[in-house]
């Protein structure tokens, strides 16, 4: 999942030219394409079981699903806003709406693992193209006075989106429809990917190109290559019983992202555009807020994936009963993020305060699984996990933001929105290993161990934080 970062680099002008005419009917356009790539971001965590079972694979296959997006996903984001500056945010964004639909076709035909894992590297690379132009675009369309109602509005969508999903996911999956099966969770892209391309077409503003500005593709190489010298031994080191490659490729994703620093402070030694400002690791606040969002993002991803192949593979339900069974989480996040409106003055408390009460969840979970267990007995602790996961995704880019500079904001608020990425990749592979290896015939007894590895992410998030500043940017915008 990509949420739109919502903190502008500088101040909206106050004066201008006049509003662009079309631009609500555009707003809902940028919607469309970032709801698109919200639902694709989360549905193979329904549907991966049922997608194994058809395409054949080992366990690792279901991990993939999602972690080659997330990759995808992130190598795409480090560029794809700033493309949109070179070559017009427009001309992106309709670029990757027509990717994406296409990506969604292929991951619709696949015929094996590794062809539907290849569709998904497509599905995750264009929709980073697509999605970071929103804001710009935004930005260039509203007024001052209506660009906080516009991104005030992605929160709800967002939210609706992420309790609708894993529904909509599920209910396709076993609803067979026209005998496609699976395949329709990623069909039902095409005639809202075309509705959303003809809507592009027709309400989206041109914008100039900034032709000054130059890609770092080398550093954008080598930050994508020392993720993913982390991610592939997590998820396909257990099914190969451990190597020593294994072990060596986890090792040499450290000098990777070392030769990464050194690249990146020489390149914006020589007056070039660095992809991520060298100046940002000498801030505490900066660093602290890496640390705590990647083991954040990891444990909640990580978590809702075992949670969806426990009810599946361990308690037999269905993809429609599986997602139904995870409404609350969402439910529950959705309501921390609002509590986090009434109570934003609290600063770095709300997120602690989060931890706890999320680390509470996920206990009380843990400890009533097993087959005498239903939806209804998990929702209660489900939904205390999401106020709790709400609680800190709230307030997490204010606060780690509190210590950038002006001319900083957009190389930091870019790198934690691709962090964010990462973490999920992370989370994927590293709790979905942990489940996978545990299982021995027993998902209650696998799951457990999970969770509890989980609420030790959590309570390490809750230390973490006390590397962050007590309160956020006064300017930043909401709606992440």
């Amino acid at each position: 999942m990509t949420t739109l970062d919502t903190h502008p680099a500088q101040a909206p002008e106050t004066t201008g030219p006049a509003p662009y005419r079309w631009r609500w009917p555009a707003l809902f356009v940028i919607l469309a394409g970032s709801v698109m790539e919200l639902l694709d971001a989360t549905v193979t965590n329904i549907a991966g079981p049922t997608m194994r079972a058809d395409l054949g694979g080992g366990t690792s296959m279901i991990q993939w699903l999602g972690a080659a997006y997330t990759l995808a996903m992130t190598a795409g984001l480090l560029t794809g806003g700033r493309l949109g500056d070179i070559v017009g945010r427009r001309r992106m964004f309709l670029i990757g709406a027509t990717g994406f639909v296409v990506g969604s076709l292929l991951c619709a035909v696949s015929f094996s693992p590794e062809t539907v894992i290849a569709a998904r590297v497509v599905q995750g690379l264009f929709g980073a193209a697509m999605v970071p132009q929103g804001l710009g675009m935004m930005r260039e369309m509203f007024p001052p006075t209506e660009l906080r109602a516009a991104l005030g509005m992605f929160g709800p969508v967002m939210g609706l989106s992420a309790i609708g999903g894993p529904i909509l996911a599920g209910w396709l999956a076993d609803a067979d429809l026209l005998g496609t099966g699976w395949r329709m969770i990623f069909l039902i892209n095409l005639p809202v990917g075309l509705a959303t391309l003809a809507a592009a077409l027709r309400f989206l503003p041109a914008s100039r190109p900034a032709r000054s500005l130059t890609l770092d593709l080398p550093g954008a190489a080598l930050a994508s290559l020392g993720t993913l010298l982390v991610v592939f031994p997590l998820v396909q080191g257990r099914e190969y019983g451990w190597p020593a490659w294994a072990f060596a490729m986890m090792a040499a994703s450290a000098a990777v992202f070392a030769l990464f620093g050194r690249y990146e402070t020489r390149r914006s030694g020589r007056g070039r555009d660095p992809l991520v400002a060298p100046s940002l690791f000498r801030k505490r606040s900066f660093v602290g807020g890496l640390f705590t969002g990647t083991i954040y993002f990891s444990a909640f991803t990580g978590f809702g994936l075992v949670f969806n192949l426990y009810t599946q593979l361990g308690l037999g339900y269905s993809p429609l009963k599986a997602g139904l069974a995870g409404v609350p989480l969402s439910v529950g996040m959705i309501v921390g993020m609002g509590l986090v409106q009434a109570l934003r003055g609290h600063g770095r408390r709300l997120l602690h305060a989060g931890a706890l009460i999320m680390t509470t969840g996920v206990i009380a979970l843990l400890l009533i699984l097993g087959a005498e267990a239903g939806p209804w007995q998990f929702a209660p602790a489900l939904l205390v996990t999401g106020v709790g996961s709400g609680l800190i995704m709230g307030p997490y880019f204010e606060i780690a933001l509190a210590g950038v500079e002006p001319h900083e904001m957009g190389s930091a608020s870019g790198t934690l929105t691709a962090l964010q990425q990462v973490g999920a990749a992370l989370g994927v592979a590293l709790l979905g290993t942990v489940f996978f290896g545990a299982t021995g015939g027993d998902p209650t007894a696998a799951a457990r161990q999970t969770f509890w590895v989980v609420a030790g992410m959590v309570a390490l998030t809750f230390l973490a934080g006390f590397l962050l500043p007590r309160q956020g940017r006064e300017d930043a915008e909401p709606g992440h």
